[in-house]
């Protein structure tokens, strides 16, 4: 039993006749057979068709998923069709022309990449955000972009995209990227002035019809780099967002779009020496905090809520100047950060370790030194250590 594959015919026909061939349960759907079908099945990276088949009943039965195996087309459906029943495809256009510009989209860049870097393309992944390739050699941020821009140029010229299936003699002689021996039948796909490889996707007739490809990232990978593209729709939907993101960004920073940068570099410099006088003026209070807990011996102390640096210095400093334990909480209600030190750098773990159990906590430390945090009321804390707060 075999599927005639209309996908390969014409990658843009949205609907179609045919017949069931047979119809089987799998689990929760049905696997239904049809004597022909334009439903592309997963395959080579690209993602399986979706849409639905109409019986003559009116009947509309969701295609949610397509494997081939051995020949046969296999349509994963929510509902029973009889064999023999003659159905209407309709596929679902957006979903697969999305796809089309995508692997259509990492073709030309493929191409061009390999051919300048002397790289493979050795894993393809068209996920429903992005698209990842992975190649065996590694590539600059800047290779990645001039690339790219090599790319869009072979889009914007939009020369058809060539389809061919050689025979034996002719292939054995002609340069294509594969990522496997291959015997049999096989179907090349040519970008003319980019790439030459052999495909068995839906691919655009024209490469104009991609769009634009947009390359996201290019990051260290095995032996190579793992790239993250977008093409197409996508790549404008997501160019449109950061553009967007970017406008209203320049409109809290009172500067143009393309201007944030150095805004936000200028703010990050303003926040730095901010920082800077915050902990300046935090060291005189915290001197002056410890120095009232002069040769107190052990010290629970409760103070507003504090980042965890903060803590640790006002801790340490309390430490030195008490002589003995010094338990810094810092918070409200019934969530403390805390800070435990002991001046001569005792083992204070067993007490750690306790103050967790008994206070919903989390944390610890070494050589006299631990900070956590702890779900529970000033009272309890107190109750804990046995006492009042200094």
């Amino acid at each position: 039993m075999e599927t005639q594959k209309l996908y390969y015919g014409d990658p843009y026909l949205k609907t179609f006749t045919a017949v069931v061939l047979s119809c089987e349960p799998a689990g929760d759907l049905w696997n239904i057979v049809l004597d022909q079908t334009a439903f592309y099945p997963e395959g080579g990276g690209q993602p399986a068709d979706h849409g639905v088949l109409k019986t003559p009943s009116g009947q509309e039965v969701p295609v949610t998923d397509v494997h081939e195996k051995e020949g046969a087309v296999f349509h994963s459906c929510t509902g029973f069709v009889e064999t023999g029943t003659a159905v209407e495809g309709r596929i679902d256009w957006t979903r697969r022309f999305d796809h089309m510009q995508q692997h259509s989209g990492e073709h030309v860049l493929s191409g061009l990449l390999c051919r300048l870097y002397h790289c493979d393309n050795v894993g393809f992944h068209l996920g429903a955000e992005t698209v990842t390739i992975d190649y065996n050699t590694d590539i600059t941020w800047e290779q990645a972009l001039e690339a790219e821009r090599l790319a869009n140029e072979v889009l914007w010229a939009d020369r058809p995209v060539e389809i061919t299936y050689p025979d034996p003699e002719a292939l054995a002689h002609l340069e294509y990227r594969s990522k496997k021996e291959l015997t049999g039948r096989v179907r090349i796909v040519e970008f003319p002035e980019a790439d030459r490889c052999a495909c068995c996707g839906t691919h655009v007739a024209r490469a104009g019809e991609v769009g634009l490809v947009k390359v996201l990232s290019c990051q260290k990978f095995r032996e190579g780099v793992r790239m993250e593209i977008l093409c197409g729709a996508r790549a404008l939907r997501y160019l449109s967002g950061t553009h967007d993101q970017a406008l209203a960004i320049g409109r809290r920073l009172s500067v143009k779009p393309l201007e944030t940068q150095a805004a936000v570099e200028r703010l990050e410099a303003e926040l730095a020496a901010g920082k800077e006088r915050i902990a300046a003026l935090e060291q005189t209070a915290f001197s002056a905090l410890a120095a009232g807990q002069a040769g107190r011996g052990d010290v629970l102390l409760f103070q507003d809520p504090m980042r965890p640096d903060s803590l640790r210095r006002l801790a340490d400093a309390v430490g030195k100047s008490c002589g003995g334990l010094a338990a810094v909480f810092a918070g409200e209600g019934e969530a403390w950060s805390y800070a435990v030190v002991h001046s001569d750098g005792a083992d204070i773990a067993p007490l750690v370790k306790s103050l967790n159990q008994a206070l919903h906590g989390r944390g610890g430390g070494r050589n006299g030194f631990a900070q956590g945090s702890v779900s529970a009321a000033r009272e309890a804390i107190q109750d804990f250590f046995g006492g009042e707060a200094q």
